[in-house]
């Protein structure tokens, strides 16, 4: 007779071996991603393309990052996106596809590389996501949080989560914080650096050039004087300061899917005094709202001047947190925005019009149903930033953009959100932010530039098995234009292919042939390769005035009196940018004090077109007037800048005036009686003939 207890002690013995082997194979693998941001879903399913075995793990229970939180818009459309393909044009293309096989026809098309804005509902891009990595053979596990690293020498062998131990190869630290950068020995900085640190005309301490927007108020509640500065503050001083973290909102006004919003718990009037002073000043107070399929919309922190949804300085300790301190910080933003929230549709200081449009806005029934309907993400701009073997700067984006080693073509222009808020006289509250109006070019190269491979390496001494795409090796101002989804997903996919290539090949990712790396990101789809001008023009960025025909006037040779603004936030626009004044939402008329003067002699007489290069919008002014004067003619004209210009034009006709040869031309444009901005970007004089 068969003894039973022995048949069932070797079945659980053998059911215990099998489980143990399971259990180690489930921890160890080629190539390991922490953070499963839409850069860590791209070195994922990268490198497992590449025939890597991969686990990528994510502390929270939440895949996808920013991409399926509530970022809705990923702004590639200030990119080249010629340049932007790879896993980021195949992801939106699949998002396309999900929406046409359901019957939605989407307002773009992901194959023409025009300017037009890609968006798409957040639970869409998680389906699209989740599908990529599931076909890509990935192994995903969430809540596992980071707790140490177990190095040999220079190598990690093991990271140690809160629930396993995960072996690899080589790692990959894709999370926007940089966790495994401290826990593995790499070198690492957070923060602003001073100007004189890398040579930055953009770094340090900045305030807004020109008036600012924000009054300070005496003890009595009276506004104080603005302030006009040109660059206030330390100028080679930096800081600890990161950009501003706020929430990416989906928001609906359709009734059958809107639901409300949570009312705040222990809503104190109190905390917005300053911003309810600064609306009945005249200012603005909102935040940005992109129009999504399905009726819905994504709600974006606002900057420049402005109060918004972001809480200014409250981001600052998020990255040294541990999970508790995180979760504390997330729920302290969550509760800020739903303050703001109330505030906005409450307080009797915010316009009527600005409470109704608001107040009709909820959250999404079929968005983030496990959260609540609230996005789960914290938008972290800013974390850690690796000190590598190449530190991208201000010069590498706008002077020498081309690299030995590029692994990405990045093309975003160098926009950093508010860092901070400082308080000036009694008790009032000055926006200090590091928004960079200016923004250059390579003569050669257009906006776009190289980032290197070298980048995304920590100093081998340090350590040689780790790549690093999101919290790469830049200064602030570098991390300024990098930190946009689009050239995170790019610097992703290219650590993935690395980080699957110097696995199988057992060697240090210091030691990766670049001309072998560079075959396999052209295999992937990358693009490497600088635009020409022509391309990067071709996506309406910039326009060079000197390839234009007849006489093209900039802002630059305008003689400007009173008080003007650069910009390069609406495109394309011609040469550098262009200059405005005036307020949004003002009431108040302009007094002809502010006016731009061009001042030129035709080279013949006869009869021009006299053509304007704005950009339009509603904010903009709806009776700018355009004086010309040639000899002892003088002509008046009132162009509406609210008005679009023609389908694929850069300049609107406004009139026909007569110029004499050679007889001084002055064409000035002012802010007289105005309500709104006036802007001030070309003048084209095109012969009638």
């Amino acid at each position: 007779m068969i003894d039973r207890q022995r048949i069932l002690a070797a079945v659980v013995f053998l059911c215990c071996g099998m489980t143990a082997v399971q259990a180690s194979d489930a921890s160890k693998a080629d190539v390991v991603v922490y953070g499963s941001t839409p850069g860590g879903v791209c070195a994922a399913i990268a490198a497992a393309r590449e025939g890597a075995s991969v686990i990528l793990l994510e502390p929270t229970n939440h895949i996808g990052g920013l991409n399926t939180g509530g970022l809705s818009f990923s702004d590639s459309n200030q990119t080249v996106r010629s340049t932007v393909m790879g896993l980021f044009d195949e992801w939106h293309s699949r998002i396309e596809r999900d929406y046409t096989e359901r019957g939605v026809v989407l307002p773009y098309k992901v194959g023409i590389k025009d300017q037009s804005k890609w968006t798409y509902e957040p639970h869409v891009a998680a389906r699209v996501t989740r599908q990529m990595l599931d076909e890509a053979g990935v192994t995903v596990l969430t809540n596992r949080y980071l707790q140490s690293v177990i190095k040999e020498g220079n190598r990690i062998t093991s990271v140690v989560t809160n629930d396993g131990t995960f072996t690899a190869k080589v790692f990959v630290d894709a999370t926007y914080e940089g966790d495994l950068l401290p826990a593995a020995g790499v070198s690492w900085t957070i923060g602003r650096e001073g100007r004189a640190a890398f040579g930055e005309s953009l770094a340090g301490k900045r305030y807004p050039k020109g008036k600012m927007n924000i009054d300070g108020f005496d003890s009595e509640g009276k506004p104080l004087p603005l302030i006009t500065t040109t660059n206030a503050g330390p100028e080679d001083e930096g800081d600890q300061n990161v950009m501003v973290y706020s929430f990416r909102l989906c928001l609906t006004a359709d009734p059958k899917i809107r639901v409300p919003f949570p009312k705040p718990v222990n809503y104190d009037p109190a905390r917005f005094e300053v911003i309810r002073r600064f609306v009945q000043n005249g200012g603005k107070v909102g935040f940005d709202l992109y129009p999504l399929p399905g009726g819905k919309v994504d709600g974006n922190n606002s900057i420049g001047g402005q109060f918004s949804i972001g809480l200014v300085g409250g981001g600052n300790d998020w990255c040294a947190a541990g999970e508790t301190g995180r979760k504390a910080i997330w729920e302290a933003h969550k509760q800020y925005t739903l303050e703001f929230y109330h505030f906005l549709t409450t307080d009797p200081a915010v316009p009527e019009a600005d409470r109704r449009r608001f107040s009709a806005l909820g959250l999404c029934r079929d968005e983030f149903a496990d959260y609540g309907h609230f996005s789960p993400s914290l938008y972290v701009r800013e974390g850690r930033r690796m000190k590598g073997m190449y530190v991208l700067s201000q010069k590498d984006i706008l002077e020498e953009p081309e690299k030995e080693d590029p692994i990405v073509v990045s093309s975003f222009p160098i926009d950093s959100h508010d860092c901070q808020r400082v308080a000036i006289k009694d008790g009032g509250v000055i926006n200090e932010g590091t928004i960079f109006p200016v923004r250059r070019k390579s003569p050669a190269q257009g906006y776009a530039y190289h980032v290197p491979y070298r980048s995304i390496l920590p100093k081998p001494e340090e350590c040689e098995n780790l790549l690093v795409p999101v919290a790469l090796s830049c200064t602030h101002v570098g991390i300024s234009s990098i930190r946009v989804e689009p050239t995170w997903m790019i610097l992703g996919q290219s650590a993935g292919i690395a980080a699957a290539l110097a696995a199988k090949q057992e060697l240090a990712v210091q030691k990766l042939p670049y001309p072998k790396l560079r075959e396999r990101l052209l295999a992937q789809k990358q693009v490497l390769e600088l635009p020409t001008i022509s391309e990067t023009e071709s996506t309406a960025h910039s326009i060079d005035s000197g390839k234009l025909p007849g006489i093209v006037l900039d802002d630059r040779n305008a003689k400007l009196a009173g008080q003007w603004t650069h910009s390069t936030n609406f495109k394309p626009h011609i040469d550098r940018g262009y200059v405005y004044c005036g307020e949004k939402d003002a009431t108040t008329k302009g007094d002809g004090s502010t006016s731009a003067t061009f001042r030129f002699k035709s080279p013949k007489t006869g009869r021009y077109q006299l053509l304007l290069a704005y950009s339009a919008h509603e904010s903009r002014a709806n009776n700018v007037p355009v004086t010309v004067t040639s000899g002892s003619a003088t002509k008046t004209l009132t162009v509406d800048q609210t008005k679009p210009l023609p389908a694929g034009k850069l300049f609107r006709p406004i009139d026909t005036i007569d110029l004499q040869a050679e007889v001084e031309t002055t064409i000035s444009i002012s802010n007289a009686n105005t309500v709104g901005f006036v802007i001030v970007d070309a003048i084209q004089l095109l012969p009638t003939e």
